[in-house]
């Protein structure tokens, strides 16, 4: 299952924070596009900012077959410098502290919610899971090379409700319809967008595991459940096979269009939250960076940091491995 949850957090964090990798940078103020499930108060009335996502997909099995709907999401958290003076701690941009920047910035929390097993044979009505996280927040204080408070990073996020509604329709023997519905029912007043991402389900997907039974590949079902799949509704997502290649146990409902059992480049050091681009240009243009854009990333968010940790540590081997593979060369007819 590792390279299938590679897949799932490649989706979970694909457009995070993009090259390169500094909160100065234009790109990176303006984020969380992909998967958002919005308030309904803030949703209503804006077709690009929906307040539910749908995934419907067809599962073969007898009555023996079970499920298991697994969501995730991101939840934006607000990071917030303070800095220590003659007044007290007072909110602040960015505090250096021991050549250590801190900044202000957006952070996120991974949320996951598990329903319980479930058999479609079994459903007779709509299965409701609830969404509930509640407001909460955290403190950590910043102290400079001789012990001494300096500051302070508060890290906030507010609260967040909605449901996760399961149905199964059997279509005929052995085949069922499978819906799983996310809504954001998260009370919001007023603000605009940005304000409104932080009560998002930010790159929402869905994952759907089976036993006894096996999921039909709406990308290219067989053709005699064609009308079946072409009758599936999704919005806001696109549900592929992932794991093995021909396996049918493990489906991902994702916002990012993919294709059937995508996989995720061996000679990839990690995610570098940017599937459209090169991981070698980017692992090359990291390294390529000045001491001070090295200091913004690394104060940028700790993922940020991890990549760039993660990047000056490449072997030369690893490096080149960046570079492609060259096969045999054989010789050709007439050569």
């Amino acid at each position: 299952m590792d390279h299938v949850r590679a897949i799932a957090d490649a989706v979970l964090y694909e457009g995070y924070v993009l090259w390169p990798y500094r909160r100065s940078a234009m790109k990176n103020r303006h984020r969380w596009t992909f998967g958002g499930v919005y308030p309904r108060a803030h949703s209503e009335g804006r077709e690009d900012d929906p307040w539910t996502m749908q995934t419907e997909c067809l599962l073969e099995g007898g009555a023996e077959a079970g499920v298991e709907v697994r969501v995730r999401f991101l939840q934006v958290v607000e990071r917030q410098v303070l800095e220590r003076t003659d007044r007290g701690l007072e909110p602040v941009g960015e505090l250096s502290v021991d050549g250590e920047l801190h900044l202000s910035w957006q952070e996120a929390r991974e949320r996951e919610l598990v329903a319980p097993a479930l058999r479609p044979t079994a459903l007779e009505g709509p299965q409701v899971v609830e969404i509930d996280v509640p407001a909460g927040s955290e403190r950590e204080g910043l102290v400079d090379g001789e012990g001494r408070s300096v500051g302070a990073l508060v890290r906030r996020w507010r609260s967040l409700c909605g449901t996760v509604e399961i149905t199964s329709t059997p279509l005929h023997s052995r085949l069922f319809r499978l819906t799983v519905r996310i809504s954001n029912a998260t009370p919001w007043s007023g603000g605009d967008r940005e304000e409104a991402l932080g009560q998002t389900f930010a790159s929402a997907h869905t994952a759907l595991k089976a036993e006894g039974g096996g999921f039909v590949s709406l990308t290219d079902p067989p053709d005699h459940l064609r009308e079946e799949a072409a009758a599936c509704r999704n919005e806001g997502t696109w549900p592929v096979l992932v794991g093995e290649p021909g396996e049918r146990t493990t489906l991902l409902s994702s916002p990012i269009i993919l294709e059937d059992y995508p996989r995720i480049a061996p000679e990839s050091p990690g995610d570098l939250f940017d599937g459209g681009e090169i991981d070698q240009l980017l692992t090359l243009n990291i390294l390529s960076l000045t001491d001070d854009e090295k200091r913004e990333m690394r104060g940028t968010d700790p993922r940020t940091r991890e990549i760039l940790e993660r990047t000056e540590a490449l072997s030369p081997e690893e490096l080149m491995r960046l570079h492609g593979r060259v096969r045999e060369l054989q010789t050709g007819p007439g050569s």
